[in-house]
């Protein structure tokens, strides 16, 4: 069998939309033995080459589609990618301002402000709407149009209406003056319309500047990931420690793990034990336990003993490396959405062409008048000009994203409220999504004859001089804990320790058993078991040969968790709890919260898993989690709910970034959304109804563009100002914050 292409990434310039990926992808496939796959919100494109075939060919090819194409350079391509554009975007605004301004006082309604109007908007108009001209003349080589299309022809037929009433009009002449009939006298000078193609031009340069800097983070998910692994290694060579690049290791090579370093690889203990705080890949609270023969991960940490440990997976096959790979392919595989305005465009810039141009022949079959074809023609065109379209979209956006930040919501796009429409289920992840996150002492029970404040504080203070979690638990609970004369540990066991000139032990009750012939006193033994099957870790404590009491922890359920629940459900949405923790405590948790769906102990494959099985059989589906054993399930889904307070590779695949640690954000992020999604919709349907409206009232002769200006500003503040109602919205505390 021939081994297969060795694949390359390739980074695109010039794609506007979905179609300009579908057009490049099918480009590049006609090249003989080539396979690629072009992703429009990463702006990449994977292509396998065969032998003989350059990565130089395929660059060409996507060249000769009329785009760009060069091989990427991670640590400077997010930056250089937008640097023109905001250099585009600010020349461009500091050029409009003065002419949308004064175009607005009649006092400045002067010949010689025309023609300085004219060399302030010319760049504009042109330099500055290039990105919408190259994008519409590409579409219209392929046969389509798009959003762009009808901004290009807007800005362009205001432009040069603008021209030639300067011009040839005598608008700049000494008998130029302002009219606000509906129909311009007989003789009158035609009004220039510049302000038009620079006020476009500038604000919809704005939101593809913003789409731009949303679109750069699309790939720092997986970066995220990748950087959480060991960058060095301690390998065992001939009986020595060498330090080696974590990325050299071989399948077979045995490497030390100190207490408090990650672990490099994947791969089996042989030597040590030890506690391993799993949570970057499982979720789970509380370390476990290795030693001898247990299987660990790469990226886990090492909070223990002393870990000598053989390599059984590096590189691409290692866990870290395959959750990146389910990252990869579930922002890949997502559908890409498109804006709502390109999507009505598609139909709507054709209509337009379409009656210009019978406008146009109209008049002058009926009446032979060159100038007053032109007018009315022109006047359709730049009546149908999208400035409160380019508005209803991005001012929404803007104070809705606004006031989520208020709240602590941070929203990726368009596409993300659109999702929040039409999700029906929520997965929660269980540990520092429903759950603290934080080991915390939930119960103290002592012996028969004891004091319950005098086991906490003597376990407390035995405990201190430990880095395990449940020994930070136990600290946190007592104030001015004293400080132990004497201290060793026996890694996953427990700990002793002189304290008041008493030697204490804390562990697990076994271990007191086994290893100093302390037994469990019978009521003690029940209240362990019971403890267990909620969910629940106890530790023994005693001192002079007997059990003095137990201290139970446990991971405690958030504040305003069960009222989140609650509320995403009063929203008609199914819970599921989601944990790679065991079942006892999920069951636990999720009776606390109110959910009656529970999948428990599942790996972050598992999820992913779930979330596609969910997805396969109808549902759409949000996913809220903080975890990097989240992440690959928080790309995957639908809607993406992030807790600010995880990792960052959970926050970089997800769509909405909860930035204060309250589930109940996560219903303020779908309230706003749909909020927000319901005002863009709003937007829309009055932008394109007033496009509707005036357009026959142009093609009849009876706009001019004083009139047009006035309507088209009155359709804008319309849009910004229903926008603005999206101020007003309250948390589900009733908070404005």
């Amino acid at each position: 069998m021939a081994a297969p292409a060795p694949a390359v990434e390739l980074a695109i310039e010039g794609m506007t939309c979905a179609s300009c990926a579908n057009r490049i992808e099918r480009k590049l496939n006609r090249m003989p033995g080539v396979s690629a796959t072009v992703n429009y919100a990463t702006e990449t494109a994977t292509v396998s080459l065969p032998d003989g075939t350059a990565v130089d060919d395929a660059i060409a090819t996507v060249e000769q589609a009329g785009y760009g194409a060069h091989r990427p350079e991670p640590e400077q391509r997010d930056v250089d990618a937008l640097a023109p554009l905001r250099r585009r975007l600010v020349v461009s605004t500091v050029l409009a301002v003065p002419v949308v301004a004064l175009s607005m006082v009649p006092a400045f309604q002067f010949p010689w402000w025309q023609w300085v109007a004219l060399v302030l908007a010319a760049p504009v108009a042109t330099w500055g709407a290039w990105p919408f001209h190259r994008a519409a003349a590409l579409n219209a080589r392929h046969g389509t149009a798009t959003m762009d299309t009808l901004v290009s022809l807007g800005i362009v037929a205001a432009g040069l209406w603008s021209v030639w009433a300067l011009v040839f009009g005598g608008a700049g002449g000494p008998d130029m003056h302002m009219t606000f009939a509906f129909t311009a006298p007989r003789g009158a000078a035609p009004e220039p319309y510049l302000e038009v193609a620079a006020a476009v031009t500038v604000f919809l340069l704005a939101g593809r500047y913003a789409e731009g800097r949303a679109k750069t983070r699309s790939s720092a998910a997986l970066r995220a990931l990748l950087a959480l692994g060991a960058s060095t290694a301690r390998v065992l060579r001939d009986g020595r420690e060498v330090e080696v690049p974590a990325a050299s290791l071989r399948v077979g090579d045995r490497f030390v793990v100190r207490p408090g370093e990650r672990i490099a690889t994947d791969g089996t203990v042989v030597d040590g034990t030890s506690a391993v705080d799993t949570s970057v890949m499982t979720g789970e609270s509380v370390p476990v336990e290795v030693g001898p023969g247990t299987a660990v991960t790469g990226a886990t940490v090492n909070v223990g003993g002393l870990l000598t440990i053989e390599a059984v997976r590096v590189g691409a096959d290692t866990e870290l490396a395959r959750i990146g790979k389910l990252v990869t392919e579930a922002q890949t595989g997502k559908a890409d959405v498109q804006r709502l305005a390109d999507r009505v465009s598609g139909v709507f810039v054709p209509v337009v062409l379409g009656l210009a141009a019978l406008t146009l022949v109209g008049w002058l079959v009926l009446t032979g008048d060159v100038e007053a074809a032109l007018t009315a023609a022109v006047a359709t065109l730049v009546i149908a000009c999208p400035c409160a379209l380019g508005l209803a979209t991005p001012t929404a956006l803007l104070v809705g994203t606004g006031r989520g930040s208020q709240l602590g919501i941070l929203i990726r796009g368009p596409q993300v409220l659109e999702a929040t429409r039409r999700i029906d289920t929520v997965l929660l992840d269980k540990t520092g999504t429903v759950t603290t996150g934080t080991m915390r002492v939930t119960d103290v029970l002592p012996a028969e004859g004891e004091d319950a404040d005098a086991v906490l504080r003597a376990a407390a203070a035995a405990e201190s001089g430990s880095e395990h979690a449940i020994a930070r638990a136990l600290v946190a609970a007592v104030p001015d804990v004293p400080r132990p004369e004497s201290f060793a540990s026996s890694a996953g066991l427990g700990v002793q320790a002189g304290v008041d000139g008493v030697l204490v032990l804390v562990g697990r009750p076994s271990w007191l058993a086994d290893q100093w012939a302390v037994p469990m006193p019978g009521s003690l033994a029940v209240a362990v078991t019971d403890a267990e099957q909620a969910g629940r870790t106890t530790v023994a404590v005693a001192w002079d040969g007997r059990v003095r009491g137990l201290v139970v922890v446990a991971d405690t359920v958030a504040p305003g968790a069960a009222e989140a629940v609650r509320r995403l459900q009063e929203l008609g949405l199914d819970t599921m709890l989601l944990t790679g923790d065991a079942a006892g405590v999920a069951h636990r948790v999720a009776a606390e919260v109110g959910i009656s769906r529970v999948t428990a102990g599942v790996r972050p494959e598992d999820k992913y898993r779930v979330v596609t099985e969910l997805q396969a059989a109808g549902r759409t589906v949000a996913m809220v989690g903080d975890g990097v054993n989240d992440a690959a399930a928080l790309a995957a889904a639908d809607l993406g709910i992030a807790m600010g307070t995880g990792t960052d590779a959970a926050v970089e695949a997800a769509d909405i970034t909860l930035v204060r640690a309250d589930l109940r954000a996560a219903v303020d992020a779908v309230r706003l959304s749909r909020r927000t999604l319901h005002t863009i919709r709003t937007n829309l349907f009055w932008a394109f109804a007033y496009n509707v409206a005036a357009i026959p009232l142009a093609m009849a002769g009876l706009m001019n563009p004083v009139i047009a200006g006035a309507a088209m500003a009155l359709s804008s503040v319309f849009v910004l100002t229903n926008s603005l109602r999206l101020r007003r919205f309250r948390s589900v505390d009733g908070s404005a914050r």
